[in-house]
């Protein structure tokens, strides 16, 4: 698959939130995943470590309000798209949450991804 062919798919994935089915689908064994500094999961590697860290997002979640992620921007072997997501915690009020998503694309399968937002204070 071209870069854009990933990119359209992942996009279509997430908008359904059908991210496991995303991350099985089209990410390298070897993903690296890279969050800023101060989250929970600043580096995390590797396609099941990547899932479990899916699977611990999504059981900190007590209810999706909704979800928007922008068509992607597609260059070289590189996208990028925003994501926000309408969303309550698990013992926190609603909240907004909106991030810059970067990927890097090899031989058909994202090898890295980067999210860019502020992290919330950690307890």
């Amino acid at each position: 698959m071209t870069t854009q062919e990933v990119a359209d798919k992942l996009v279509g994935y997430c908008r359904q939130g059908q991210f496991e089915n995303a991350i099985q689908d089209l990410y390298g064994q070897n993903i690296v995943s890279l969050e800023p500094k101060g989250s929970p999961a600043e580096k995390t590697v590797g396609m099941e470590n990547v899932l479990k860290k899916t699977a611990q997002f999504n059981e900190m979640v007590e209810e999706f309000h909704g979800m928007e992620i922008s068509d992607p921007i597609v260059a070289d072997k590189f996208f990028s798209c925003t994501m926000k997501m309408d969303v309550t915690f698990k013992g926190a009020p609603r909240n907004t949450m909106e991030e810059i998503c970067l990927y890097k694309v090899e031989g058909g399968k994202i090898v890295q991804e980067e999210f860019f937002f502020t992290p919330a204070p950690q307890a």
